[in-house]
């Protein structure tokens, strides 16, 4: 199963200077290559989904690749069941998990990724629901999933947006990662990568490299996080013995 997976994993949809993916365009061209004709975009993370469809049609299209709607779908099962890409974008994560439940997604997409093959691209919230759970998104429970429980593509949990802390702040709140750490205190917790704004991980069936232009941050329950810069090897995290510590 994991030998078919393909996976480009995305921190952000848009980097400080640049326009909406044109930070990681590059890497979405040739991730997705000439094979792939129409891609599958479920817009579910934002309310106005007409204006989110338009703005990644047009930049889908500017990459050679016709962007189809899933909420212009009148059957979105049957949508993804003959997508030939998926990308899934930001937005709010349990918005975008729960209209996922909705609307009996989650395995049709782990179907179609897992089994049959085709690329899936994630930014922010579209990463944050291809991992186990959505434990460690950075967003506001507005909306209530059946489940935390998201597609599992991956057998870890990112963090999109991680945020170093700042030793000049004057805010007193928790750190992203003191919540990580938290979130580790609980038994059978999966690693977190904390993956900085202008970073994405490439899985490539057994294989997972770090790439874009800045780090990354990875948190092993009961032990130092460490830090990583693009090249790193990651392919260890989708072994799922290393998925979890009691």
């Amino acid at each position: 199963m994991g030998a078919q997976r393909r996976l480009l994993l995305v921190s952000n949809s848009t980097l400080r200077g640049g326009g909406y993916l044109g930070h990681c365009e590059q890497q979405v061209r040739r991730f997705l290559g000439q094979k792939v004709k129409r891609v599958l975009f479920i817009p579910s993370a934002l309310h106005d989904r007409d204006a989110y469809a338009k703005t990644a049609r047009e930049k889908f299209e500017s990459l050679g690749y016709k962007l189809e709607s899933i909420h212009e779908s009148s059957d979105p099962v049957e949508a993804v069941r003959k997508s030939e890409a998926i990308f899934i974008g930001g937005g709010n994560t349990f918005r975008l998990l729960k209209a996922l439940y909705d609307n009996s997604l989650l395995q049709e997409i782990r179907k179609r990724v897992l089994e049959d093959g085709i690329p899936y691209v994630g930014s922010s919230a579209g990463t944050n629901v291809a991992t186990v759970s959505i434990s460690t998104t950075n967003d506001m429970p507005i909306v209530y999933p059946p489940s935390l429980l998201a597609l599992g593509l991956v057998p870890f949990n990112i963090n999109p947006h991680y945020l170093d802390p700042d030793v000049n702040s004057t805010h007193m709140g928790e750190t992203r990662a003191e919540r990580i750490l938290q979130y580790h205190e609980e038994p059978n917790t999966p690693p977190v990568l904390g993956l900085r704004e202008g970073a994405m991980l490439l899985v490539e069936g057994d294989k997972a490299t770090l790439q874009g232009v800045t780090g990354a941050r990875l948190f092993l329950r009961g032990e130092k996080p460490t830090e990583h810069e693009p090249g790193t090897d990651f392919s260890f995290l989708l072994t799922d013995s290393n998925s979890q510590k009691p």
